[in-house]
C-alpha cells in the first residue's frame, strides 16, 4: 500500500497524466461548483469557506482521474 501511495503521489505531477486530469477536474470541477455554490455565487455570498469548498470541488476530479489513469497505465503494462 505504503509502495502504491508514493507512485500516486508522484503521479499527481506525472506530465503523462497532467493534462487530461486537468481538462476533467476544470469541466467537473466547474458543473459541481455551479451545483454547490452557483447561489452563493450569483448573490455574492461566497465566504472563506465557501472558497476552500469551491477549490476542493476542483482537486477531488483531478484526484480521481489520476487514480483512474495510474491504475489503467499499471495494469496495462502489467500485462
Amino acid at each position: 500500500m505504503t509502495t502504491f501511495l508514493k507512485l500516486f503521489g508522484r503521479s499527481l505531477i506525472n506530465p503523462q497524466f497532467f493534462p487530461t486530469a486537468f481538462k476533467v477536474a476544470c469541466v467537473v470541477g466547474t458543473v459541481l461548483l455551479v451545483i454547490n455554490h452557483g447561489h452563493a455565487l450569483l448573490n455574492r455570498e461566497m465566504t472563506r469557506e465557501r472558497w476552500l469548498a469551491a477549490a476542493l470541488t476542483y482537486c477531488v476530479p483531478y484526484l480521481v482521474n489520476v487514480h483512474g489513469q495510474l491504475i489503467s497505465h499499471t495494469r496495462h503494462h502489467r500485462q
